[in-house]
This record gives C-alpha cells, sequence and structure tokens, in this order.
C-alpha cells in the first residue's frame, strides 16, 4: 500500500514508526516520492534515491571519518577506539593501506582456493541439519558459515571461536542510530574481550607466520615492502573488522535470500531447476533485501544532489535499501526476478569504499544457498520467523523450516 508524504513526515531513524522494521520499502518509497533528501535533524539528511545514494559513494567531499559523529555517542571507549581505526571508517591513507593490505589476501586467485573448503563446511551443516527435528537457516546454517570462513582466513584456533559471533552481533548493535546503554556495555565488552585474545593469535602469529597469500593475519604483520607497517592498535582493531563486515553481511545475505525464496515459491523453484542462475539470483536478492540498509558519509566541502547544495559538515544517511528499490533505476523494483539485468545495486557500496569482502560474501552465498535448494528442493518454512529488530542491518534472529 503506497504511503502519502504525511506518514514519513518528521521520520526518525531514532524512533522508526510503526511498520518500519517489518517493512521499511513503502516508507523509502514514499520519501522518494515526496522528500528524496529528507532531512532527520538539522544538518542531517537522509538519501533515498539511487542516483543520490550512488553519487555521494563516488564524491571525494564525502568522508568516511567518524570521529566526530561517534565521539558523543561512544565517548572515551573501546568502541570509539574501533570504530574510528577500523577500515570502513576511515579516510586515506589509514584506509588506503588497510585495504591494499586486506585486498592482497582476498584476491580472485585465493577466493577460488577457498571454494573447496567452504563446499566441504555447506555440506557438513548440511549434514548435521538432517539430524535436527527443528532445523533453523540462521542459528544453524547461515550463521555458522561466515564465522568459520573468517576464522580461516585468520587462522583462528577451533577452540577459540565459539563467541566470534556474540562479539560481532554487540559491537555492530551499537552502531544502530540510537544504541541504549545496555547495548554500549555489551559492545565495549566485546571489543576488549576480543582484542584480549587477538593479542595471543598476534603474538604466536609473529613466532609462526602463516602463508601471506591466504593469512590474512599474516598479510597484516607483515605489511607491504616501503610501506609504512600498521601500529599493533590499528592490526588489532581490523582483524576485528574483518570479521564483523564478513559475519553480518553475509548471515544476512544467506538469511534474507533464503527468506525472500521461500516467500516467493516461483522464485525458489525456477532456482531449483535453473542453477545456473546462481550468480545473477545472488546479485538479486542482494538488491531486494540488501542486508546493509543504511550507511553513513560527512561532507567536507558543499556537495549538489538533485539540483540542492549540501554545506559542508553535513552528515548524510544513505538509504542503500531504498536506493536498491528506486523504480528510476530497477524496472519493477519490488518484484523479485532472479535473472534481473542489468542489476546495478548498491549492496556492497561504491567507489574507493566499496566492501573489501564481496567477493567472498558471494562465495559464501553461492555455495549455501545452492547446495542446500540442490540437496533440500522442497524445503518449507516451518512457524513463524523471527526478525532482527534492527534499522541499519537487516535480516533474521530465527528462520525454522522443514527440509521436505
Amino acid at each position: 500500500m503506497a504511503l502519502d508524504a504525511a506518514a514519513v513526515r518528521g521520520l526518525r531513524l531514532t524512533e522508526p514508526p510503526p511498520g518500519f522494521i517489518d517493512d521499511p520499502y513503502p516508507f523509502y518509497a514514499a520519501l522518494r516520492q515526496h522528500a528524496p533528501l529528507h532531512e532527520l535533524a538539522p544538518g542531517s539528511w537522509l538519501l533515498t534515491r539511487h542516483a543520490d545514494v550512488l553519487a555521494v559513494y563516488r564524491a571525494p567531499q564525502a568522508s568516511s571519518d567518524k570521529r566526530r559523529e561517534f565521539g558523543p555517542r561512544f565517548g572515551d571507549s573501546p568502541l570509539f577506539e574501533h570504530h574510528t581505526t577500523s577500515l570502513v571508517f576511515n579516510d586515506p591513507p589509514l584506509h588506503t593501506r588497510v585495504r591494499r593490505l586486506m585486498m592482497g589476501a582476498l584476491s580472485q586467485r585465493a577466493i577460488t582456493r577457498m571454494e573447496a573448503g567452504v563446499e566441504s563446511l555447506v555440506d557438513g551443516l548440511l549434514e548435521r541439519m538432517q539430524t535436527l527435528t527443528a532445523p533453523d537457516l540462521i542459528e544453524d546454517f547461515a550463521a555458522r558459515i561466515p564465522v568459520e570462513v573468517i576464522g580461516n582466513l585468520l587462522a583462528v584456533p577451533q577452540a577459540e571461536r565459539a563467541p566470534l559471533r556474540d562479539w560481532s552481533l554487540a559491537i555492530l548493535s551499537a552502531l544502530e542510530p540510537a544504541p541504549p546503554a545496555a547495548v554500549l556495555a555489551r559492545g565495549n565488552a566485546a571489543v576488549s574481550d576480543f582484542m584480549a585474545q587477538l593479542r595471543g593469535l598476534v603474538a604466536e602469529r609473529r613466532r609462526r607466520p602463516g602463508d601471506p597469500e591466504s593469512d590474512v593475519l599474516t598479510r597484516l604483520l607483515q605489511g607491504e615492502t616501503g610501506a609504512e607497517p600498521l601500529s599493533e592498535t590499528e592490526l588489532l582493531h581490523n582483524c576485528i573488522f574483518l570479521l564483523n563486515a564478513g559475519h553480518e553481511t553475509t548471515t544476512n545475505l544467506i538469511g534474507n535470500g533464503l527468506h525472500a525464496l521461500l516467500s516467493q515459491r516461483d522464485q525458489f523453484e525456477r532456482l531449483v531447476a535453473e542453477p545456473a542462475l546462481l550468480p545473477s539470483a545472488i546479485e538479486e536478492l542482494l538488491r531486494f533485501e540488501s542486508p546493509l540498509q543504511l550507511n553513513n558519509r560527512v561532507t567536507t566541502a558543499p556537495l549538489t544532489l538533485g539540483g540542492r547544495e549540501l554545506p559542508a559538515g553535513s552528515f548524510l544517511t544513505l538509504g542503500i535499501g531504498a536506493a536498491n528499490r528506486d523504480p528510476a533505476e530497477f524496472a519493477d523494483p519490488d518484484r523479485l526476478d532472479l535473472a534481473r539485468k542489468p542489476n546495478h545495486h548498491l549492496a556492497f557500496g561504491q567507489g574507493a569504499h566499496a566492501c573489501a569482502g564481496m567477493n567472498v560474501a558471494r562465495l559464501e552465498a553461492r555455495v549455501a544457498i545452492g547446495r542446500l535448494l540442490a540437496r533440500h528442493p522442497h524445503l518449507a518454512a516451518r512457524g513463524s520467523p523471527q526478525r532482527d529488530r534492527r534499522v541499519r542491518f537487516r535480516g533474521w534472529r530465527s528462520l525454522p523450516v522443514t527440509l521436505g
């Protein structure tokens, strides 16, 4: 049902209106039509058009540095140190140094070498699910895959991986528009605990380096010839970032994708019958239910969007989920079309800050969804799924199924 201008007048992400978390897309559509540059607060704007979000991603005067924004929210805390040191919330030169190191270990050749391991991991999870009386596609499948993949990239010992998922959720939940004190406390504790574990891991890797072609931690430790090495703080926080980014995006990509397919049975059966559609299907699932719905930038100089000039110092919230349903870019955008082409979605960002691990996430989703549907072509939803109630990250807490 279409919403009118009154339904989105005064919309705030810190207090989303009823129904927004369950289905934000009607609200985004109304904003695109009536207030595509929607003022969230003085000097703070929410962008919902594909063209505007893309323009900001590509604009040199759109900064990812979050010190000014995160200072009042986090204070002098582990969360502040983490989120202002990690790759995603930094500009050059730190961003350039860390990204170059990570991309060297996440090359297409390295990803090709990973594929057999991902297939083995997924097959093992599928075997285990068949023994369960009430399998859940999040807890028993989607959430387990990226933790193991990133654990392998950092060579985290198996015995030390149990808390990784909870740490990741706690740290990222602090990025919501209005995190309560309890969420901040859990996030700070998670950063501290994770740092303590990583210090031991780093000390061991200094003694016994791994293969820098596949071991991201060894590559970050060794750096590049002639380049400034990462400090201990930069190293540890970017290892945390690697887990957080890889875990959240991929868990939600797989979970959202499977829920969309189960909800639209014609597309589910189409993919079962035409597994060659998997690469384009993954792109469409990324567009249709983007795992990361919101991103942020601050302008360092005036920036013109849609004919309106925004001054330097403007806070911009990029509506990725909204941009990926923009009818100016996507024909019939609310329809799931696994063969959609072209598909210029923005789920992984664009420009210098495009997701460094996007091809790892694509690999994991392709293997996970493809092998699940091949083994269980009569997979069906069971009971009531439970949605994650966050607005920045879109996903599911629980997705119970029958394997059929």
